[in-house]
């Protein structure tokens, strides 16, 4: 896969370790009660991908965004992509941990890209939408977000190596011959 060398039964357990990551990073972010969206001095208003907090001190005026029909859509997709590489997740170890199943890592790639679309797009919407809905000051997208683009990043990665590894069939299986660079003196 690279030219310097990789050792491709270690992707067998690194690539569903990252989709563990993912699933992680994923989880943070759709939980997350606050860290979407701070104001700018971070003391006046916040937001998660589920309500957004207005106020002082100890004195907070939560709204739900779940009135927006973008908000929905927004938490539909994130948690159908959760779901999604839920499923990816599970047959990646069944594919590359309990036994070698190199025709199932096309299919999980696939999946893993349906999830990065799903993804993106609520990730995309969601700060369009709420600029609308807010307008004014600044306002910064904080951890949570990141999170939610964390997992998507990883996602992309993971879908390319699922898609390539199957070029790899015997050095997955340890049935490559070894190749001895020599030169004579």
């Amino acid at each position: 896969m690279f030219r310097c060398g990789i050792a491709y039964p270690r992707c067998r357990w690194i690539v569903p370790l990252l989709l563990l990551f993912a699933i992680i990073f994923d989880i943070i972010a759709i939980a997350a009660t606050s860290g979407w969206v701070e104001d700018e001095d971070a003391k006046s208003h916040y937001a998660s991908m589920w309500e957004q907090c207005r106020g002082r001190n100890d004195q907070w005026d939560c709204k739900s965004l779940m009135d927006f029909a973008w908000a929905k859509a927004v938490a539909a997709l994130m948690i159908i992509g959760l779901l999604i590489l839920i499923v990816a997740f599970i047959i990646s170890c069944v594919a590359l941990c309990c036994t070698l199943n190199i025709q199932m890592l096309p299919f999980i790639g696939v999946l893993l890209i349906v999830v990065v679309i799903l993804q993106i797009i609520a990730l995309i919407i969601y700060p369009v939408k709420f600029n609308e809905l807010i307008f004014e000051g600044h306002y910064y997208y904080t951890w949570a977000y990141g999170f939610g683009w964390g997992a998507t990043i990883l996602c992309i990665g993971c879908a390319i190596l699922f898609c390539c590894l199957p070029r790899y069939e015997d050095e997955l299986s340890d049935l490559a011959k070894t190749k001895y660079i020599y030169t004579s003196a």
